[in-house]
C-alpha cells in the first residue's frame, strides 16, 4: 500500500512516471514505488527518483480497491497499490528503464495520454 500524501496540495509531490502514483519524494527515497520497484529501483536513490517521477502531472484519482474499479481500469492502474494517481503525467521513463521492459516483453505506454487505446 502505498502512503496518502497528507499535503494535497503541496508543490513537492512526484508521480511515478511509469505508473502515475504520487508521493512525496521521501516516500519514495523511503520505499520506493510500490508498483515499480523491481524496475525503477528508486528506494533510496534521490537521483533515480528524479529521474522516474516528476512533479508535472494533471488530475489525481484515489483508489482504494483497483481490481474493482472502473477508473483503475481505464487508467491502466488496475491491479496496482492502493493510493493517489494522476490521470496525466508529463514525461518519459529513462532510457534504460525503456530498454529493460523491451527486455522484459512489457511495452512502455506513457502516461501523457498520447498514446490512447
Amino acid at each position: 500500500m502505498a502512503a496518502i500524501p497528507t499535503q494535497a496540495r503541496s508543490k513537492s509531490l512526484r508521480a511515478c512516471l511509469l505508473c502515475s502514483l504520487i508521493q512525496l519524494p521521501v516516500d519514495f527515497r523511503k520505499s520506493g514505488c510500490p508498483n515499480c520497484e523491481e524496475i525503477l529501483q528508486m528506494r533510496g536513490n534521490p537521483d533515480r527518483i528524479q529521474s522516474c517521477t516528476t512533479t508535472q502531472f494533471d488530475g489525481v484519482i484515489a483508489i482504494i480497491d483497483s481490481s474493482q474499479s472502473w477508473v483503475a481500469q481505464w487508467q491502466r492502474v488496475a491491479n496496482k497499490a492502493r493510493g493517489m494517481y494522476a490521470v496525466r503525467v508529463l514525461g518519459r521513463i529513462p532510457e534504460d528503464v525503456e530498454n529493460e521492459l523491451e527486455r522484459r516483453g512489457i511495452k512502455y505506454r506513457p502516461r501523457d495520454q498520447t498514446d490512447q487505446d
